[in-house]
Order: C-alpha cells, then structure tokens, then sequence
C-alpha cells in the first residue's frame, strides 16, 4: 500500500517524539499498535479535538490508512472529532447510574452550566456528555471531569467539583 504526503507535516518535533516513544513499544512495522496513544496526543494538542487533517497526519506517521484511524476515533467517546470545551463532564446513564439517580445529576448539570447533553458553555470552559458506562457501578451515579471520576454524586458534591473549576 502507497500512503502519500508529509508524514511530520502537522506535528511539532514534541509531538513527533511522543509518537516515536509510543511507536518503540511494539515491534517493528507494527506501528499502528499506537494508533490510540497517538489520537490522545494529537488530541490534547489540538484543543482537545481531532480534525481530520490530523487523523490523516497520524495515519501517514504511523503508516496506516487514514480510514483505519477514523474507525479508532469515532468508536471511543474519549476521542472527539469536533471542538469542545476546556473540561468535558462525562456522566454515566447506563442501568446502575440511572437507578441511582443519573437523571438528576444530569439535569443539575444542565442547569448549572445552563447547556444540554452534547453543548459546550458559551465561555467555552466545559463540555456535557452522556456515556454509556464509565465502569464504576458501585460509584453510581458517578461523572468523569476531564481524566478525573467522581462518584457517589449528590447535587452538592458536584456543586463542589465545579467550584474548584473556577
């Protein structure tokens, strides 16, 4: 297979270097093993999104198809193909969350940070998603801020957690 273009064109010599880093770990010409680690940090230096000029970049760095890259990046939800928010608030909806009061923690949310599900605040400062499972069902209901989980969610502990954010 032919893959065109400027494989270090996007990405600043720091980049490149991480990329390499992760590339190292697997064996030679298995580069696409660090197709993830690599749209995490093309991520985070982007703004916290991926563009598809950029997931073309990782796709040429790592020498696979561009098309293979997009299958990553749209099947997780850790990976966002659009700009969002400083802070992305993930909050868990599947059956242990919901039974534990998911649904109120969203709507307070909602107010709080006056957005819906999928917005991001007119400042720009945070991002409101529901997930499906964030695997902390004893947690329940419980959010992800940025890398961050935060269970046993009431009204006042997420009041709390968006205090320290400002």
């Amino acid at each position: 297979m032919m893959l065109t273009g400027d494989r270090t064109a996007l990405f600043t010599v720091d980049i490149r270097q991480q990329l390499d880093e992760w590339v190292a770990k697997y064996p030679a010409g298995q580069s696409q093993s660090a197709v993830i680690p690599a749209l995490h940090i093309v991520q985070a230096e982007n703004g916290g999104w991926l563009s598809e000029a950029l997931m073309d970049a990782v796709g040429l760095y790592l020498e696979m198809p561009a098309i293979n890259v997009y299958e990553v990046a749209t099947f997780y939800t850790m990976f966002d193909l659009k700009p969002v928010g400083q802070n992305k608030i993930n909050v868990c909806t599947n059956i242990s969350c919901m039974l534990n009061g998911s649904e109120q923690v969203v709507a307070h949310l909602e107010q709080r940070l006056d957005i819906k599900l999928g917005e991001t605040t007119e400042n720009g400062k945070f991002t409101l998603r529901e997930v499906e499972c964030l695997g902390a069902c004893c947690g329940a209901p419980m959010m992800q801020l940025n890398r961050d989980y935060h269970e046993n969610l009431t009204t006042e502990k997420i009041d709390a957690i968006l205090a320290e954010m400002n």
